[in-house]
């Protein structure tokens, strides 16, 4: 097997293999518990250049033989904090106050997905730590379905925190606070 090669992306750079970005994307979440369509890979396509263009992204890409096998992206979260998406879960569950301090101003991990005959390697755990590194004051946040079992395994063997607890096991999402994050020491545990 050969060698996982990491490099960071631009903007421009992630978009010069958008087709490549919307292969491992099809491959990370066209399986359970996600199982997205291909409409779900354009739409993620679709959104690169703006994602790009937003103040503070980055971006990695894991590559074996130079194919793209692995990608994350990451930005700063704007305030007021956004609307749309899955945004109004989080700050529900989290309240304005920490929303405000823990989210608003962090690096935000958008995208993580890692085609399947690369996982089990490091490859994800290296490319969340490529993309979070430089998070100002270690401030960087992720949020994932709860139905995400295996991600949200993941995240907490590599020290990142849950911040939110949604009610049902099964639906929602929840907010991840990264390793270095100061407000993970604040987080409310459940019962």
């Amino acid at each position: 097997m050969s060698t996982v090669a990491l490099r960071r992306l631009s903007g421009a750079g992630l978009l010069a293999r958008r087709e490549d970005a919307r292969q491992v994307y099809a491959e990370a979440f066209g399986g359970p518990p996600w199982s997205e369509d291909a409409s779900a890979a354009d739409g993620f396509v679709r959104r690169l250049p703006d994602n790009a263009s937003r103040p503070g992204f980055t971006a990695a890409g894991a590559f074996r033989d130079d194919r793209l096998i692995g990608l994350a992206t990451a930005w700063t979260t704007p305030a007021p904090f956004p609307s749309g998406r899955c945004y109004p879960q989080a700050a529900a569950a989290l309240g304005p106050d920490r929303t405000a301090q823990w989210l608003c101003g962090s690096r935000e991990v958008d995208e993580l997905a890692v085609s399947p005959d690369a996982r089990g390697q490091g490859v994800g755990a290296a490319l969340l730590e490529r993309v979070t590194v430089d998070a100002p004051g270690g401030r960087c946040w992720l949020l994932t379905s709860v139905r995400a079992l295996d991600a949200m395994g993941f995240y907490r063997r590599l020290g990142w925190t849950q911040a939110t607890h949604p009610a049902c096991e099964d639906t929602g999402i929840a907010v991840f606070l990264g390793p270095r994050h100061p407000g993970r020491t604040a987080v409310a545990l459940p019962l």
